[in-house]
């Protein structure tokens, strides 16, 4: 039995403490925000001991496994020195995306890692659903054939106007980490970006990539969309066919090269998908299982920081309107 505390209770928080009570091999030992009206309301409903400070956590609690759902600036500021202090106690961590949106600091967790001899998995979601394990089986037995290229799209709705770089440092982690997943390794990237009406963040961004192995990709991102109708659509082309995933986990499609006929995999048939927010039941229940087993890890913190190196190279790209080699 794996003993886990969540550290952050916002909405993010919240969803891994439930995830986590319901996994049958996890046992939810504690809660910990440095707000006390944020915290103590969700350890009660889980019967757990609330903490304001994670040092008296770590200390007090001693548990296996923390799940680091604290927010700050584009979304991964305050991830850095509860990580640091998690790692320092030897405790395994699953940190929220952006590892974090200091790349020096995303660098230092990782190395700290590896460094204590701790697992550390990044909440990269958006691959754990039955449709991308589908399609990466369909790679894997060889079925796709070789990686030509890939096409990625995420586009949201979101008003946020806190940075400059919000959208493609927050955002864009998952986007980077499914064409990593499938593309492997990127080598350079060439980007431009866009503001929408009435921003002042970079709200729109047309990334292009170049993988390590030679194949080509491109992503498309917004905050600009609307709430109403999110997409996030990968489409992936191999030497013997290409594939589709729509929506993260709604539908696969997979289109032979030398075949009239398609394969249509629904998501009632891969076996369910209620929601998206069940991408964290399933992220959750993999990071227990593998950590449980002494790893690896899927979607790890060397594979959180890869993508956060992409990013950078994006950022430097448009900035400086070249193309970039990627760090690592």
């Amino acid at each position: 039995m794996l003993r886990v505390a969540v550290v952050g209770l916002g909405n993010i928080g919240k969803t891994h403490s439930r995830y986590y009570s319901e996994n049958p091999d996890a046992e939810l030992v504690a809660l910990c925000d440095i707000d006390a009206g944020r915290v103590d309301p969700v350890a009660k409903t889980y019967g757990v001991p609330a903490y304001h400070d994670l040092g008296e956590m770590l200390a007090a609690e001693r548990p296996d496994a923390v799940s680091i759902a604290t927010a700050g600036p584009e979304n991964g500021g305050h991830h850095h020195e509860p990580t640091m202090q998690a790692i320092e106690a030897g405790v395994h961590v699953l940190v929220e995306k952006p590892i974090s949106n200091n790349i020096e600091h995303a660098r230092e967790m990782v190395r700290a890692a590896k460094e204590r001899g701790v697992l550390m998995g990044v909440n990269l979601n958006h691959r754990f659903t039955p449709a991308a394990e589908r399609a990466k089986k369909l790679q894997e037995d060889g079925t796709l054939g070789e990686v030509l290229f890939l096409n990625m799209a995420l586009w949201i709705n979101n008003p946020n106007e806190s940075s400059p770089w919000f959208h493609l440092r927050a955002l864009h982690p998952h986007s980077i980490d499914v064409m990593r997943y499938f593309g492997g390794p990127i080598a350079k990237v060439q980007a431009f970006c866009h503001k929408g009406p009435g921003r002042q963040i970079w709200s729109n961004a047309s990334v292009n990539v170049q993988f390590a192995s030679g194949a080509v990709g491109h992503l498309t991102g917004s905050y600009d969309a609307s709430g109403l109708h999110p997409i996030e659509r990968c489409e992936v082309g191999g030497s013997a066919g290409r594939l589709v995933i729509e929506n993260v986990y709604q539908k696969l499609e997979f289109f032979p090269r030398t075949s009239p006929e398609k394969l249509v995999v629904e998501n009632s048939i891969m076996g369910g998908m209620g929601n998206f927010n069940e991408t964290f039941r399933n992220r959750i229940n993999a990071f227990v299982s593998q950590v449980a087993a002494g790893g690896p890890l899927d979607a790890s913190g060397e594979d959180g920081l890869a993508a956060q190196e992409v990013i950078e190279a994006a950022i430097r790209s448009f900035e400086n309107g070249t193309i970039e080699e990627v760090a690592g």
